[in-house]
């Protein structure tokens, strides 16, 4: 197989400027998967963020099938999900019941809907691999509202909410509202998984909500470093997969998962001889 095909750099100059408005779109979209990305690696939420997603897909084919907003019925699902989740899964052996079941539902509902809509083709694809290169300015301005939303709604909640996570039952018995922050929580998780799927798809989203802080992880323990890393590395992969697409026009997704899992690698030899340091000082 011929590499121009996958990595194309010809008209690159000419492109860039025609995708200004999806370039941004992955920057602030990295920027919130990377916000987010700690508070779900620290509530070991990987899994509720595909269940997430699969409801947000369900949502997003039944709006294209009735011929509304697509970004609005991912909301409208994910906001579903969050509910569901928020409420019934506030231990873990709840929450991951629920999303075995939300998860297949979500995906059938999709499926058949999809199945049903007789508009272009791309149209059904892009649900599940993205099209970010398709923002428009009413996309991303609500693309930009979710995110200051989330990122607001997470600086106030941050210290009860990492508290809940680390310590859930100290923090249970010091009064922390645990049952409201699992909702709220879960609720900004939609919002973002919501937002996501318009860059990675249905089927990929875990790529930039996931694999950043998994990467930064490995680098780093402190809470700070590990958002910033977090944050780095999920706008490196948005704004690098969209340009890397550019020239062989192929789907985003591929060179956002690729980037992403690419930094993961680099940073796991980090992240052990890190921790074989650590050891050789306490010895």
């Amino acid at each position: 197989m011929d590499l121009g095909t996958i990595i194309n750099f010809t008209d690159f100059a000419d492109l860039l400027p025609l995708v200004t408005s999806s370039l941004i779109a992955g920057a602030v979209l990295g920027v919130l998967a990377g916000l987010i990305g700690p508070m779900i690696h620290a509530r070991d939420l990987a899994f509720a963020v595909h269940g997430t997603s699969e409801l947000s897909f369900a949502g997003a084919s039944v709006a294209l099938f009735l011929g509304v907003g697509v970004t609005t019925g991912a909301v409208a699902g994910s906001l579903v999900a969050a509910v569901i989740l928020g409420v019934l899964g506030v231990r873990a052996k709840d929450r991951n019941a629920s999303i075995g079941i939300m998860l297949p539902f979500g995906m059938g509902i999709g499926v058949l809907f999809l199945s049903l809509y007789k508009g272009r083709s791309s149209n059904k694809f892009g649900l599940l691999t993205g099209q970010i290169v398709a923002v428009d300015t009413t996309q991303l301005t609500t693309l930009c509202v979710v995110a200051a939303l989330v990122a607001i709604a997470l600086a106030v909640v941050w210290r009860p909410l990492f508290f809940a996570s680390a310590d859930p039952e100290v923090a249970r018995a010091r009064g922390v509202p645990m049952r409201i922050l699992s909702i709220l929580f879960m609720v900004l998780l939609g919002l973002t998984t919501a937002m996501a799927i318009q860059l990675v798809g249905a089927l990929l989203v875990l790529s930039l909500l996931i694999t950043p802080t998994a990467a930064a992880a490995r680098v780093t323990a402190r809470p700070s470093a590990l958002c910033g890393l977090s944050i780095v590395f999920a706008v490196v992969a948005a704004v690098g997969g969209i340009m890397l697409s550019l020239g062989p026009g192929l789907p985003v997704s591929p060179y956002v998962t690729t980037i992403s899992f690419l930094i993961y690698l680099i940073c796991l030899p980090i992240g052990a001889l890190r921790h074989r340091r650590g050891w050789s000082r306490r010895a």
